[in-house]
């Protein structure tokens, strides 16, 4: 956030001098929006960052692929999964497969985080299912209710995040998640 004017920034609690006027110090911070408007003064917002998460750099004209997408190196050739060699015990080496890699895309990921979230929601009632397995002991109702709804929330996303075609689109889907945990 910033004064501004003619595209030149202005410090606050620094003179400044406009044509022939020098300004005192505290004036930006004292004078009216009329007067700073009458010599041409404008205040000027902070570009807004995009989510890293989904935009790289927080460009939001630099999002991330939606799709996994095959590795490449650069000089635009293949990126080959690598294993260890082991044929050889006193010299190991890494060696190509014949599967290229790939970079996972958005979808990937943030499927991979609803799983991860529903999956730390249900661990902790997982002991109940673990005691029935166990000793026949019954699950409560409200914890199969509770489990059921996670379950059900998890496969709704994943199908949402499936189903974008844009990261507008997928900000949404994950913005809309609801575990029913409050």
């Amino acid at each position: 956030m910033a004064y501004k004017i003619n595209g030149r920034l202005l410090q606050v609690g620094r003179s400044f001098t406009l044509g022939d006027i020098m300004y005192p110090a505290n004036w930006l911070q004292k004078a009216t929006q009329d007067q700073l408007s009458a010599v041409g003064i404008v205040w000027e917002d902070d570009p807004v960052r995009a989510d890293d998460t989904y935009y790289q750099n927080g460009n939001v004209n630099t999002p991330y692929p939606l799709d996994d997408v095959l590795a490449v190196d650069e000089n635009n050739q293949p990126v080959y999964v690598q294993v260890l060699d082991n044929s050889d015990p006193l010299n190991p080496v890494m060696v190509d497969t014949n599967v290229q890699a790939k970079s996972s895309g958005l979808k990937s990921r943030m499927t991979a985080k609803v799983k991860d979230a529903a999956n730390s929601i249900l661990s902790t009632t997982d002991w109940y299912v673990s005691r029935k397995s166990e000793k026949g002991i019954a699950i409560p109702a409200d914890v199969e209710t509770k489990r059921d709804a996670v379950r059900t929330e998890c496969n709704r996303l994943e199908a949402a995040i499936n189903a974008v075609t844009t990261v507008e689109e997928l900000i949404t889907v994950m913005n809309s998640q609801d575990w029913g945990t409050e």
